[in-house]
């Protein structure tokens, strides 16, 4: 392998880990197998820190492909709580508002999930990446800030309940580059007269790359030292 002129690895990232942790790790390891001071590593989509799945890293020059994994169709698995909202839309906070819940059903639940297959207009989560006047939302937010993000719109393809127990349900979720699940889980929940947040999330395919395509990180030291290295990775560093 030559990491240097670039290698893409499939990782499943780690629960209360933020993207970059993943990110940093690799190129820790990458770069003490390879000897090297500096190494390009990069990740094509971010997942938050309460979120598990499918992370693609890529190092070296295939770091030019971020972009075209970026645009990818990404498929999620989420378990959401109804009848309670979080200033995050997820377990980062704790809930600040509960709502009735019990006028909810299975078939009620289905209706208004068909409701958000297509376009649709989401305005991302106050707690996000999304730069305010080049300042992260997320940042204001934490500030005690007043966050306003525009609506931006994406593409649901599918919507699927898979579990119905009230008030949690689990739903699979395709969807386009810059979906935010914990947004959509608030969505839903406004559209059962109610609230809504997350609880648990799972990135489970990027493209066609699944979780059964993923390496896990405990064992991803044993796995470079099993890994032929092409000897250029040692003597050249990337300019």
């Amino acid at each position: 392998m030559n990491f240097i002129e670039g290698e893409i690895l499939y990782f499943n990232k780690p629960l209360h880990w933020t993207s970059f942790d993943l990110v940093g790790k690799v190129r820790y390891q990458l770069s003490r197998k390879l000897n090297v001071k500096k190494l390009k590593v990069g990740h094509a989509g971010t997942l938050d820190p309460l979120a598990t799945g499918v992370m693609i890293i890529c190092t070296g020059r295939a770091t030019k492909r971020i972009e075209e994994f970026q645009y990818q169709t990404k498929e999620y698995v989420a378990t959401i709580q109804l009848g309670a909202t979080t200033p995050s839309y997820d377990l980062e906070h704790e809930i600040d508002a509960t709502y009735p819940w019990k006028h909810i059903t299975k078939d009620l639940v289905e209706e208004t999930l068909k409701t958000f297959i297509g376009e649709i207009q989401q305005i991302p989560p106050a707690f996000s990446a999304c730069k305010i006047d080049g300042k992260r939302a997320y940042d204001l937010a934490r500030k005690g800030k007043e966050v306003k993000l525009e609506p931006k719109l994406l593409v649901i393809d599918e919507i699927e309940l898979l579990t119905c127990d009230l008030p949690e349900i689990k739903i699979r979720v395709v969807c386009s580059k810059g979906t935010y699940i914990r947004a959509l889980a608030r969505d839903i929940g406004e559209a059962l007269n109610s609230g809504a947040h997350l609880t648990a999330l799972e990135r489970t395919r990027i493209g066609e790359i699944t979780t059964a395509d993923c390496l896990d990180y405990n064992n991803f030291v044993q796995w470079l030292q099993e890994q032929e290295i092409d000897e250029n990775n040692i003597i050249q560093e990337e300019k």
